[in-house]
């Protein structure tokens, strides 16, 4: 009967009974749609069923069933998905069905189908799931479930990769360092290879309860939940105050590959009361922190940069370029102490000292917005540092800055 079905759910088509089937036009619709009708209710595509008036059907029953459906359930959306020509349709179920029926052996169906007869052979004997035979929604679900290929996620196995992982997560490593870095720490052990996203899933999907917890607060920004990925046209930007453009500082400083340029800003902690002073220097990302006790007036900040620069040679102190801020203001005499000249950025030109900008970033793990940024001394500003400079940069085709700086110095 599959046949007449396109033919007499057209519009405008008289019931079935007219045509001597003695079907009506609704059982037609029924069965194109892959409903199938028993005499307790009706079986859909998906494996749903709805049960005729269900308390009178089982009240004699002392288990009842919960499962009415034939073979497993499957999302419908992916029942009525389309992946590839090779794989039989629905309607080549459907076609499959009524050929079979017509008694035409399994060459003969595979010549009128355009298949090869193993497929026909294959599809009868894999997916017929029922004592009535095959039946072709049955089997198109059957097929459906068989294409799953599940398997466990890579890092929720235990072994030498999870143990690396887990331990640079913990360092507070991103997953791409993660991941970059194998290849270099292991360049002949292919099974110690994990992409990125693959740590993230691990974090944000595959980890439970409190380790979830404790590993998304490795991460770089220590969110509960990923964040959507936005386009960066429609993200609100960071704004400078103009103070003084950067006209005159040399060109040499962003080909990034003369040494000693500096990159500097404050970062400030709760209610304005507190602050730490950052310092990158741009060929290397090495990263200074300076201490800034009790107040961040210009008198504190100068003697702080000036401290924090005093061991360093003089071919890595040449220049210093500083967003606007009274915090500056004493950058005169900053210059004179170091011997080096400070530049400040353009006004709305955030990217003009983009490398401290995007360090600073990575420093709010250690010190976070809204904290008391004064309970932090030298040494533990020097462990966050050292902590920082020892994480391999994509930049630095993922050497430390910790390695870079520390062959500079060398040479110096």
């Amino acid at each position: 009967m599959s046949r007449h079905r396109s033919r007499l759910t057209q519009p405008g088509a008289k019931p079935l009974d007219q045509h001597g089937l003695g079907v009506e036009s609704h059982q037609a619709l029924d069965w194109d749609k892959g409903i199938r009708v028993f005499s307790k209710g009706r079986i859909y595509p998906d494996g749903r069923v709805a049960l005729y008036k269900p308390a009178e059907i089982l009240a004699n029953v002392k288990k009842p069933r919960t499962v009415w459906h034939q073979g497993e359930r499957v999302d419908l959306g992916r029942v009525e998905r389309v992946i590839d020509a090779r794989y039989l349709s629905l309607l080549e179920r459907e076609r499959l069905k009524d050929l079979q029926q017509g008694g035409l052996s399994i060459r003969q169906i595979a010549a009128l189908m355009g298949r090869a007869p193993s497929t026909i052979s294959r599809e009868l004997r894999r997916n017929t799931v029922s004592r009535h035979g095959y039946l072709p929604h049955s089997a198109h679900r059957a097929s459906v479930k068989r294409r799953e290929r599940p398997r466990r996620a890579k890092l929720s196995l235990e072994g030498p990769l999870r143990d690396y992982v887990t331990a640079k997560l913990a360092k507070r490593w991103s997953p791409e360092q993660i991941s970059c870095r194998l290849r270099r720490d292991f360049p002949h052990d292919l099974g110690m290879r994990v992409s990125s996203e693959t740590i993230y899933q691990a974090v944000y999907v595959h980890a439970r309860g409190e380790l979830r917890r404790e590993l998304a607060r490795s991460l770089r920004r220590g969110r509960g939940a990923r964040k959507p990925h936005r386009d960066p046209q429609s993200r609100t930007g960071r704004f400078v105050d103009p103070i003084t453009p950067l006209a005159e500082r040399p060109a040499e400083v962003e080909d990034r590959i003369v040494p000693g340029h500096w990159e500097g800003d404050l970062i400030v902690g709760g209610r304005q009361r507190s602050a730490v002073a950052t310092l990158v220097e741009r060929t290397t990302r090495y990263t200074i922190l300076g201490h800034l006790p009790v107040e961040r007036t210009a008198e504190a900040v100068r003697d702080s940069l000036v401290v924090a620069f005093a061991d360093l040679p003089a071919d890595l102190r040449r220049t210093l370029t500083w967003d606007q801020g009274a915090e500056m203001s004493e950058h005169r005499s900053f210059a004179a102490a170091t011997n080096m000249q400070v530049y400040f950025c353009d006004p709305a030109s955030p990217w003009q000292r983009g490398t401290n900008e995007n360090t600073n970033g990575l420093l709010r793990q250690y010190l976070p917005k809204g904290s008391d940024l004064s309970a932090h001394g030298p040494s533990d500003l020097a462990a966050m540092a050292a902590e920082l400079n020892g994480r391999p940069r994509k930049a630095l085709d993922w050497d430390t800055p910790a390695e870079r700086f520390a062959a500079l110095v060398d040479s110096a």
